[in-house]
């Protein structure tokens, strides 16, 4: 296949595009090089066929990317909680109108196959079990509550404390923040592009994807990459809450191979329809875990933490992927250990460099 990779030059995008020419594919990429993905306002060098320098919002280079192209890959997206709600509109274009002039380009070029970067931020709170009322969805957190250090979500009819469990890909969907409606309506908008076109869609609902290449000191970045900046600066991470929350760490490496699949499954595929999946390592830890293992393998002063908050985040998200194991037989390869090692040897986006004893930490 030729196949449109956007944002591949980006973090997840270029390991795609990478994985994608090793699969024995070609790759042709289209990239806004936005400063908060590209702090060094420069693409990386990649296997692709031909980089087009340009915004999924702009119709005439979307429709010349997609001359020749037999799928989509759509990475480009902003990420993130962002700085405060002012970034709304930037989340919005970005993401989904965005998203809508890639969809009317693909509908007009007869191009019918796409894999969506879609996102766990869809579900808000993950999956809860009260001892009396079963499964649960708990509302937003209060503030009064978070200010208080009270950041375990309760059981909302009887206020017992509550189980956090595995989310599967049929769970309502209910986002939090403008980024996580965001990536909702990207769905919405490529489910109907499917439905009206007799296309092929799959979205890959990604956890919380960390490895090397991930840009350094952004705001828009995963909490994987604010920490590792943090390490880079001689910093201690600064985790907030209690370090309790939880989530799911997967390589970006795993996150590729699990998009060589989809793109690959995806002719066989009933058209017409998008299928979610979700997309993680199958092996939850706490946000402290995390920072600690990291921390650890750098050689860095130990996480601190602060009890912050943002009303903008979910207290555990997890999800199951067992799905995306059985429909395409994705297994991860990169267990936790071992990616917070090479993550924490490996430079970073935008000029950071491997730690004291990286070299060792890297054979290790």
């Amino acid at each position: 296949m030729r196949v449109l990779v956007t944002g591949g030059a980006g973090f997840i995008g270029s390991h795609i595009t990478t994985a994608l020419v090793a699969a024995g594919h070609r790759a042709v990429v289209i990239d806004a090089l936005l400063p908060s993905a590209h702090p060094a306002g420069t693409a990386p060098e990649g296997p692709y066929e031909r980089l087009i320098v340009a915004d999924v919002r702009d119709p005439g280079a979307v429709a010349g990317a997609l001359a020749g192209v037999d799928a989509v890959c759509h990475q480009a997206a902003m990420v993130g909680l962002g700085k405060d709600f002012a970034d709304a509109p930037l989340y919005v274009g970005c993401n989904d109108l965005g998203t809508a002039v890639l969809l009317a380009g693909m509908a007009a070029a007869g191009v019918r196959d796409l894999v969506l970067a879609g996102s766990m931020v869809v579900y808000g709170e993950g999956r809860y079990d009260c001892p009396r009322h079963g499964s649960v969805r708990p509302g937003p957190r209060a503030r009064q509550d978070l200010e208080a250090g009270r950041f375990e979500p309760r059981c909302p009819s009887c206020g017992a404390d509550l189980v956090p469990g595995l989310v599967p890909e049929d769970a309502p969907a209910d986002p939090r923040n403008v980024y996580a409606a965001s990536k909702l309506a990207q769905e919405h908008l490529a489910a109907a592009w499917a439905r009206a076109t007799d296309g092929r869609a799959v979205s890959l609902r990604y956890h919380n994807v960390y490895g090397p290449g991930m840009p350094r000191d952004t705001p828009y970045a995963g909490v994987a990459s604010l920490f590792r900046s943090a390490l880079a600066r001689g910093e201690a991470p600064r985790v907030f809450e209690d370090g309790g929350q939880r989530r799911d760490f997967v390589h970006v490496t795993d996150v590729a191979a699990a998009a060589v699949a989809a793109l690959t499954a995806l002719p066989q595929r009933v058209p017409g329809a998008l299928t979610a999946y979700n997309t993680g390592s199958g092996e939850p830890h706490t946000i402290g875990e995390m920072a600690a293992a990291l921390a650890s393998a750098y050689g860095g002063p130990p996480p601190v933490v602060t009890g912050e908050f943002r009303l903008g985040d979910v207290r555990h998200v997890t999800a199951d992927s067992r799905r995306l194991r059985a429909d395409l037989g994705w297994l991860p390869q990169v267990a936790f250990a071992d990616g917070m090692r090479e993550f924490a040897a490996a430079p970073q986006r935008g000029g950071a460099s491997a730690p004291p004893g990286g070299a060792r930490l890297a054979d290790a």
